[in-house]
């Protein structure tokens, strides 16, 4: 795939839709592509996380059970697996494995930070849509909690 076609297809990502042509661009060239084979774990939960995915090609199974069983939820092309590494150290809570020839870009945290420090109003843009993101959160949390007595547990 060219790194033209990469730069278009990350703008279909919402996290990397709202930074500027040079800053995917920059991406692009630096991520480093993976080719897996059917059944190629990309990484297990509870692994370090340091970066995250851009499926290009194919099909990754994500489980939690780590078990090799069919997988909870499956990504297709286009899809950012692991957003919250790119921002912050955390341990992967699902295994990641690939269900057919399937190709990612990987993007260290250490690229993503350098976008942001370079492309400024990309790193304004990032907080923006962020911030919206956070916001929503909070008013569905908001929503739950009004069912909740004080001092009660959330309902499992």
């Amino acid at each position: 795939m060219s790194v033209e076609n990469d730069i278009r297809n990350l703008s279909q990502i919402p996290i990397f839709g709202v930074l500027e042509d040079d800053a995917r661009r920059l991406i692009a060239f630096s991520a480093e592509t993976r080719i897996l084979r059917a059944g190629d774990i990309l990484f297990r939960r509870g692994d370090k996380s340091d970066c995250g995915y851009v499926l290009t090609s194919g099909v990754i199974a994500l489980d939690s059970r780590d078990d090799g069983a069919a997988g909870i939820l499956l990504s297709t092309p286009f899809t950012l697996i692991g957003e919250l590494a790119l921002v912050s150290e955390t341990e992967r809570p699902v295994t990641a494995m690939a269900r057919q020839p399937s190709t990612v870009l990987k993007i260290p945290r250490t690229l993503f930070y350098r976008v942001l420090r370079d492309y400024p109003v990309s790193a304004r843009n990032m907080r923006a849509m962020m911030g919206m993101r956070l916001e929503i959160l909070i008013r569905e949390l908001d929503t739950l909690a009004k069912g909740w007595d004080i001092g009660e547990a959330p309902p499992q």
